[in-house]
C-alpha cells in the first residue's frame, strides 16, 4: 500500500510539473515573445508583408507578398524566383528541401529539365544558366536569386516590359543586398520587391 501511495505521488508531482511547464513555456512564453515582438518589430512579427507599392504592411488584407517567401508568376515583365520545393509550389506550411542527394538520378533529371526550360526561356546557351535558376534553397522558399540570375533575366524583362535594359539593371541593383555582416552568405537580390519596382517602372513608363 505505502508503494502505491508513494507511486501515486511521483505521478501527481510529475503531473503538477508537466502542467506548470506548459503553463509557462507552451502559454506565458510564446504569449511574452510575441507582445515583445509586436512592439519592436511590427511588421516581421506579422510575416513581412509587403503592398503592390513595395510598402511594409502589418494588413494581410493589403499584401501583395511576404519579402520571405518566393512566389511564381507567369508574367514575361518580371523576373522568376528560384524553384520551389515546399509543397505545391511556395507553401508556407511545408517548408523544406526536397532530400534529394547531388548523385540522386531523380535531382539530377530534375536540373536538366530546369536548365533546358530556363535557357530557352532566357534565349541562352543552357551553359549560361546560374545554379541557384535550377535549384531549390533548403527551405524550398527562397524569396531572393543571386545577382547572376537576375542578369540572366534583364534582357528579357526589358524587351517584355518595354523599359530600356540600362533601367532594369540599375533597378537590379538598387535590389541587391550584400553579405550579411559583411561576412555571411552571398550577395542577393529581393525577387518579389525588385518586380514591384519593374512593375512601377512599366506603369509610369506607360503613361508617359
Amino acid at each position: 500500500m505505502r508503494h502505491l501511495l508513494a507511486l501515486l505521488r511521483q505521478s501527481l508531482a510529475g503531473l503538477r510539473v508537466l502542467v506548470a511547464a506548459t503553463l509557462l513555456l507552451g502559454v506565458a512564453y510564446p504569449l511574452v515573445v510575441t507582445g515583445i515582438a509586436q512592439v519592436a518589430v511590427p511588421w516581421r512579427a506579422d510575416g513581412s508583408l509587403v503592398t503592390a507599392a513595395g510598402e511594409h504592411t502589418t494588413d494581410a488584407g493589403d499584401a501583395v507578398g511576404s519579402a520571405l517567401l518566393g512566389q511564381a508568376t507567369d508574367d514575361d515583365t518580371l523576373f522568376q524566383p528560384r524553384p520551389p520545393a515546399a509543397g505545391d509550389g511556395w507553401d508556407g506550411l511545408a517548408s523544406g528541401g526536397s532530400n534529394l542527394g547531388p548523385e540522386s538520378p531523380e535531382l539530377l533529371a530534375l536540373v536538366d529539365e530546369r536548365r533546358a526550360e530556363v535557357a530557352a526561356r532566357e534565349g541562352v546557351d543552357p551553359a549560361a544558366v546560374p545554379p541557384d535558376a535550377v535549384t531549390a534553397s533548403g527551405s524550398g522558399l527562397d524569396p531572393a536569386i543571386s545577382p547572376a540570375y537576375a542578369a540572366l533575366q534583364v534582357p528579357r524583362v526589358a524587351a517584355a516590359s518595354g523599359l530600356d535594359e540600362a533601367e532594369v539593371r540599375d533597378l537590379v541593383a538598387d535590389h541587391t543586398s550584400g553579405r550579411t555582416l559583411g561576412v555571411l552568405g552571398e550577395p542577393r537580390v529581393d525577387v518579389l520587391e525588385l518586380n514591384i519596382a519593374v512593375l512601377a517602372a512599366r506603369d509610369a513608363g506607360a503613361g508617359d
